[in-house]
């Protein structure tokens, strides 16, 4: 009896050992296969990996602090051709080019309630006294074409400096009319998306390229 009881002890783990290593699969029996080969492919490449450098972690561990420090967005302009020109050669001669946007931009024509041409500086001072006196603000216009005159205010449309002038021609002002100081525009504005510690303390090298426009924070 005890040999038989070996017999089939022995016999049961043949045949576990035969389905455990896929000897029985071609009769239809064995374990399932685990079949997940994308493990291979995310697999770490040993010999990719290499130990940094106290340099080289210094260096990286610098980069991961600028890049989790806040940033701001800043701009400037708008700029004409000519200005954009000299700003885009010191742009790229100081900075990577991932780090800023020349941006053009449409600048609509503007239209004033004007008066003048005056005759002199003080038939000009004159007319302002008097609007003055109107409780009204003129603004002197340098526009070529323009000079020694007032307006009585600016608006992106002629329908909107028309409707100011007929408010006027209520109040007295008889001699303003409308005329366009400005066609619309079309120029471009420099903008910094994401500006940290390291890229500010190189926007001094392009000052001198800004024709004078400070760098403002992003509306």
């Amino acid at each position: 009896m005890l040999r038989l009881f070996v017999l089939l002890l022995v016999l049961a783990n043949g045949v576990y050992f035969a389905w455990s290593e896929g000897l029985l699969r071609a009769a239809g029996y064995g374990p399932a296969q685990q079949q997940e080969p994308q493990r291979l492919v995310q697999q770490i490449k040993p010999e990719a990996v290499r130990l940094l450098t106290s340099q080289e972690f210094k260096k990286a561990q610098t980069q991961a602090q600028a890049d989790l420090a806040p940033k701001e967005c800043l701009q400037a302009g708008p700029f004409d051709d000519e200005q954009t020109t000299v700003l885009r050669r010191a742009l790229e001669a100081s900075l990577a080019p991932d780090t800023w946007q020349l941006e053009t931009v449409v600048i609509p024509a503007r239209w004033i309630v004007y008066m003048g041409k005056f005759a002199s500086a003080d038939g000009l001072a004159k007319k302002r006294d008097e609007l003055a006196v109107m409780h009204l603000v003129p603004q002197i216009v340098n526009s070529p074409g323009l000079e020694m005159g007032l307006s009585l205010g600016a608006f992106d449309s002629q329908a909107g400096a028309t409707a100011e002038l007929a408010k006027l021609n209520l109040r007295g002002i008889r001699t303003a009319r409308v005329v366009q100081d400005q066609a619309q525009l079309q120029q471009t504005v420099l903008k910094f998306a994401a500006v940290g510690p390291e890229l500010k303390s190189k926007l001094n090298d392009i000052t001198p390229a800004l024709a004078g426009k400070p760098l403002k924070t992003c509306p």
